[in-house]
């Protein structure tokens, strides 16, 4: 039950989002960089312009606050155009020199066949801000300066000394603002953290806001998670409980401010991702579940917000009641939760070359991609590709269904009716889709190189293993891990495409693969039989053995596509298998498939069966899913499932949770929420805005999603006994 104190600080942010407000950060940032630094080498041309953006933020100061510190959503609302410092952008440079490597780039990205660039996506070790203070960083930095082995280290760390003075900076305008107003005890607080070590609960949760306060306006991008908050937290709260300074119904309390506070900077992004994970596991294997584990669940559950994203991480033989929690909260928590079976994201990350120490500190950074919590650089998360439309071009030999029109950047000009037998048809389908993930891996690359020196990112390559030993930030060779995330979209639509081809047309010769394609180019118009043949395929899903094993197959080929590739610092390519957004924006590019859907069906999410493909139930379902390739899984697989609200409850919940551990899957996400209100308020929003729902990775309030997005989850599979 929520206190007085969360109930009247509901009502001040309830009031505040309403009129909101504008945050000139990037202009301040931009002008900066040009009217006053504009003389400076690029290294401290960035520093100090980010240093002045951060220090001249408005600070935001209210008597009721026990957790000081406030911002507002960085992207301007009214703000005249900006005026960018080239030197600053890293963006036009490093798409000029994509293109001039890959001509055929352009037509390649506007096609879906090769992802985007997407910043952010990153957990950091905020922990040594609590552990060591900004005053105690700085003394390591200062140390290492007058030992930096060459001119790039001496500028990495002369950077992070100046945004660690812009962090201090600020924080003492709010200790100012907080003794204006007569919030003495905040603002003694404020005095003591983050600048020295935190000695209890609160000083830890402090330090910790501001300091994520001061990364996101460096890094201000969707998909930066702090991950494991409740295990780096939890040390101080005993402490405290056991010297009788705090007990856990105040540290719910505290806990709950904080994420009101989190939702009131983000509240009109609902996808703007930042990911907690609570739970997981410690070094020695371990459950690492404590009561701020099952405190923030329960902190989250009693809110009406969609920020932070609260995730739970599942260790090994699960304490029974962490379980019903789980359940709980899946039935009960406004379709917010998002569940990770340890052993199979461990053991995926150790199979594919971490050390099980570092694997065991995974965490989200943003939807489902995972990151090792202060050890990677901050492109888990790089964007995605459309396995299925790579599909329909081999099928038709480069020709696009909806358009009629032939990719001249497509390396596959034979179409389905050249290949005498599947295995052929299905090895140069994979060898097209090398060719393309290599290309899209080559352009993060491209992308990281201007970074490097555009984007150096002090503050938060400061919490970055390595980053200090090197004397490099993240992008420059410093962080431990420079992997890439990215996405191939529609791996189970895909894999139905290709078991009803290998069916179809060279095994049972249900028809030829002329009479295949020209069928798929009418979508199905005036080829009834054919279309309803095809959809008597067996399919992924339906715990067939042989559809199963294609399916399988295909996602360890993708997979190892991804893995293969070795980035420009020895990282690796990464599958992160999510769908986020993209079933319907997928769809809308695909013309009919060769398992006999027709144009403009939604994709299936992440790993999960397409919904029409689930019609013998979730236990088939699950079982199908089980058979996949998770060790190969390294960046995360997430699967989707929504149930009929008649049936589910938290028993069955819990059973259907324990069914899917017990097959190996990794990350489980879904909706209980009936049909008929869904329906309701997308006909009649008004008075549904407290509706949440799951959406792909990240949970919004439906009246706000596109009208695509609400036919997508209206349309998906509810199981039900």
């Amino acid at each position: 039950m929520k206190t007085n104190h969360i109930l009247k600080i509901e009502q001040a942010v309830a009031k505040r989002v309403k009129t909101g407000d504008e945050n000139h950060f990037w202009h301040d940032y931009h002008k900066a960089a040009i009217e006053q630094f504009a003389h400076l080498e690029r290294w401290e041309k960035a520093a100090r312009a980010m240093a002045y953006a951060i220090e001249n933020q408005d600070v935001y100061a209210f008597r009721e606050d026990r957790i000081g510190g406030r911002t507002y959503y960085t992207y301007e609302k009214s703000e005249p155009v900006l005026q960018y410092d080239p030197d600053l952008q890293e963006e036009i440079v490093a798409e000029q020199e994509f293109l001039k490597e890959f001509p055929q780039g352009r037509e390649l990205i506007e096609n879906q066949l090769i992802g985007t660039n997407s910043k952010g996506h990153i957990t950091w070790a905020f922990e040594r801000i609590l552990r060591l203070g900004v005053s105690g960083m700085q003394q390591q930095y200062e140390k290492a300066l007058q030992n930096a082995p060459d001119a790039e280290a001496e500028q990495f760390y002369k950077g992070v000394l100046i945004l660690l003075d812009a962090l201090r900076s600020w924080n003492k305008k709010h200790v100012q603002a907080y003794e204006g107003i007569g919030n003495f005890a905040l603002a003694e607080r404020m005095r003591s953290v983050p600048e020295y070590p935190a000695k209890n609960f609160r000083e830890a949760v402090q330090a910790f806001y501001m300091q994520h306060l001061v990364v996101m306006s460096e890094n201000p991008y969707g998909g930066n998670g702090p991950g494991r908050l409740d295990y780096y937290l939890w040390p101080y709260l005993e402490r405290d409980i056991k010297e009788g300074r705090c007990t856990l119904s105040e540290a719910k309390e505290i806990i709950q401010e904080l994420f009101l506070l989190f939702d009131e900077r983000l509240h009109p992004v609902d996808g703007w991702v930042e990911a907690i994970v609570v739970g997981g596991t410690h070094l020695d294997g371990t459950s690492a579940v404590n009561p701020l584990s099952y405190l923030m669940i329960e902190a989250i559950m009693e809110l009406d917000v969609t920020h932070p994203s609260v995730y739970v991480r599942l260790p090994e033989n699960p304490p029974e009641d962490f379980v019903k929690l789980c359940a709980k909260y899946m039935m009960s928590g406004n379709n917010r939760a998002q569940l990770l079976y340890d052993p199979a994201v461990v053991n995926a990350l150790v199979k594919n070359g971490k050390p099980y120490r570092d694997a065991v500190e995974y965490a989200c950074g943003g939807c489902m991609e995972i990151g090792l919590q202060g050890m990677s650089s901050d492109f888990l998360y790089i964007g995605w590709q459309n396995i299925a439309k790579i599909l329909e071009l081999m099928i038709t030999g480069g020709v696009d269904l909806r358009t009629g029109k032939k990719l001249s950047s497509f390396g596959v000009n034979n179409g389905l009716e050249y290949y005498s037998d599947f295995e052929a048809f299905y090895k140069d389908f994979i060898r097209e889709t090398k060719r393309l993930i290599y290309i899209y891996l080559k352009r993060q690359d491209i992308y990281s190189e201007q970074t490097q020196k555009a984007r150096p990112s002090y503050l938060i390559s400061s919490m970055i293993d390595n980053c200090l030993e090197r004397g490099r930030n993240m992008h420059a060779g410093g962080a431990k891990y420079h992997d890439y995330g990215g996405t191939p979209l529609a791996m189970p639509d895909t894999a139905d495409g290709l078991y009803a081809i290998k069916k179809a047309v060279f095994e049972e010769k249900i028809c030829t693969a002329e009479e295949l394609v020209l069928a798929m180019k009418a979508n199905f118009e005036g080829y009834e039989p054919l279309r309803l043949k095809l959809r008597s395929i067996p399919k992924y899903g339906m715990d067939d053995a042989e559809a199963d094993a294609l399916a399988s197959q295909l996602m360890r080929d993708i997979s190892d596509a991804y893995l293969s590739y070795r980035t420009r610092w020895g990282g690796c390519g990464k599958p992160v298998i999510l769908t986020f957004v993209y079933s319907p924006v997928a769809a809308s590019i695909l013309g009919a498939t060769a398992d006999g859907r027709k144009m403009g069906k939604g994709v299936a999410h992440g790993i999960t069966p397409h919904s029409d493909a689930m019609k013998h139930g979730i236990s088939a379902a699950i079982n199908s899913c089980g058979k996949m390739p998770f060790e190969k899984f390294s960046g995360g697989a997430s699967t989707m499932w929504d149930f009929d609200s008649s049936w589910a409850n938290e028993a069955v919940i819990e059973a259907v949770i324990r069914a899917f551990i017990q097959q190996g899957g990794q990350i489980f996400q879904g909706n209980t929420t009936s049909l008929a209100e869904l329906v309701k308020a997308k006909e009649h929003p008004e008075g549904c805005e407290h509706l949440i729902v799951r959406v792909g990775g990240y949970s919004a309030r439906f009246v706000n999603l596109s009208k695509e997005l609400q036919d997508e989850i209206i349309h998906r599979m509810r199981h039900c006994n």
